[in-house]
């Protein structure tokens, strides 16, 4: 409250709508306020959000997904699919050009892919496990072919997030663990390097060669069409400045606002607010299983007794019409929802349990890492109920406070607390990634394969992999109800329930697609 009445109060005249007039011949450019600062630029190297809306500005992808979550064509004209299933032949759209003004090749095509079957991305990995080998036919047609049959093969090539975003095969022969140098796509926008400035600002250029597809937009799939010459990304890290800067007219739209503003927001006429992703978000808390203490899974399971999901929503959304508890792995109100084995997580908290869980894990008072995102909302708020709740049950915690930007850089160090390593972070899956056990970036449990904080544990990739060859949808969702119990036997990481995120924008813009991808293409500035 004390935000908002200092709002009111500082922007009185910032409420007035003040008309805004086009200089003739100036460029047109759409001012736009992301989640966090740009600092990772490489979508196979990290999963973050982030860095997955950049890519999606600046690179094209074989396959995009439609708002019914149904791959579509996008940069391949037409695909074929031999009798056993083994043999994928794909031919590139004609006029694909990269923004250095080299054609798309198939063999570009070929290198990305390979790239990224041995990143972070699961189902990369299990198109990496399924994959025979990959040929180049001529220029533009290649094939693709397994060692046995992969039913989400065509799925994963369309993923919302994790998608392989097309590189040159010069920039694509890049180890994967190893962050690309260069920024070079085929997307409707051309990232200029040049006024790329960390902690500041990333501005996108209209790529006048782009050569959209002719059907409706739907989210990532369909005609991408760059209706303004210019994109700023604007890194405002405080709400009360972005919400000003909105209002005021200095930008025109912002990706993730604080609940507590909306009713503010709402306020000015020329001001829309909507959710923008239909599913919503699943907060969630990530342990480090490769190092101490964490490595332990009776203290995994005594943070587990000790939490209350609905101290971590209020503390997220505020308004209860913004969240629910979701006692499951995969998003709430879809197929594969189960409460299976989540009774630690639905009772209520048990401080004692936890307690005594603390004292058989052997704890010695090891330091434990919280890292916190203060310009990150959601992150920050979980982070300071994170450290409240351990410091409870008698565990020794630091918080580590620095931007969303330097939390992505410091979760992939796999070292011990004492060389720049962490214990537990905090993030959000959007709710298409955590619709089922292979899509889940968390549930993969292979060891240093796996995503950050590299859990092991064969009975869980076991369950996953049956999931993932299975055709049958009963037994898909029993499969996902067995994988579920084994992950609170286990506890990858633990879910804080799902919550909405919502987005705003002045009213001059037209076009905007609501999605769990941001899409500036297609959005005109009247």
């Amino acid at each position: 409250m004390n935000r908002v009445a200092r709002l009111l109060s500082g922007l009185a005249l910032a409420a007035i709508v003040v008309p805004r007039f086009a200089v003739a011949g100036e460029a047109k450019t759409i001012r736009f306020i992301p989640q966090a600062d740009l600092r990772v630029l490489d979508p196979v190297w990290t999963t973050a959000y982030i860095t997955r809306n950049h890519a999606y500005m600046v690179y094209d992808t074989l396959f995009g997904m439609d708002e019914q979550f149904h791959p579509q064509p996008q940069m391949v004209d037409r695909w074929s699919l031999s009798p056993d299933k083994l043999t994928y032949i794909f031919t590139l759209r004609d006029g694909l050009k990269f923004h250095d003004g080299t054609p798309v090749r198939a063999k570009d095509c070929i290198a990305t892919l390979d790239r990224w079957t041995k990143g972070v991305d699961p189902l990369g990995q299990k198109v990496g496990e399924a994959l025979g080998e990959m040929k180049a036919v001529d220029e533009r047609t290649f094939t693709l072919v397994l060692k046995h049959p992969l039913a989400l093969l065509i799925d994963a090539l369309a993923e919302l997030s994790g998608n392989p975003f097309i590189m040159p095969e010069r920039i694509a022969k890049t180890d994967p663990h190893t962050q690309i140098k260069e920024v070079v796509g085929s997307g409707p926008f051309m990232f200029d390097a040049k006024n790329w400035n960390p902690g500041d600002k990333a501005v996108y250029l209209r790529f006048p060669d782009y050569v959209p597809r002719k059907e409706k937009p739907s989210w990532t799939a369909g005609g991408k069409v760059a209706k303004v010459d210019r994109v700023e990304w604007v890194y405002i890290p405080d709400a009360t400045t972005a919400a000003n800067a909105l209002m005021a007219g200095e930008v025109d739209w912002w990706q993730q606002v604080p609940t507590d503003l909306i009713p503010l927001l709402k306020r000015n006429k020329a001001i829309r607010v909507a959710a923008s992703d239909p599913l919503g978000y699943q907060g969630i808390l990530r342990f480090n299983h490769l190092q101490p203490p964490f490595n332990n899974p009776k203290l995994r399971r005594a943070v587990l007794a000790a939490l209350d999901q609905k101290e971590y929503l209020q503390a997220v959304a505020g308004d209860p019409a913004y969240w629910r508890t979701c006692y499951s792995f995969y998003t709430c109100g879809t197929p594969m929802a189960t409460e299976a084995g989540a009774d630690a997580l639905k009772a209520p908290r048990d401080l004692e349990r936890a307690k005594a869980l603390v004292k058989e894990s052997g704890y010695q008072g090891e330091k434990i890492v919280v890292l916190d995102a203060t310009d990150y909302a959601a992150v920050h708020a979980e982070a300071l109920v994170t450290a409240d709740l351990l410091k409870r049950i008698g565990l020794n915690v630091e918080l580590a406070t620095s931007d969303w930007g330097t939390v992505l850089t410091r979760r992939a160090k796999r070292g011990p607390v004492e060389e720049g390593g962490w214990s537990i972070f905090h993030t959000s899956f959007q709710g298409p990634d955590a619709l089922d056990p292979v899509v889940n970036n968390g549930l993969r449990a292979d060891g240093t394969r796996a995503w950050f904080g590299w859990p092991s544990d064969p009975k869980l990739e076991e369950l996953r992999n049956r999931w993932l060859a299975s055709e049958d949808f009963a037994e898909k969702q029993k499969l996902a109800a067995e994988a579920q119990v084994e992950g609170f036997a286990s506890v990858p990481y633990i879910p804080l329930g799902q919550f909405a995120i919502p987005t705003a924008w002045r009213d001059d813009l037209d076009g905007i697609i609501l999605s769990p991808v941001i899409e500036i293409w297609n959005v005109e500035k009247k």
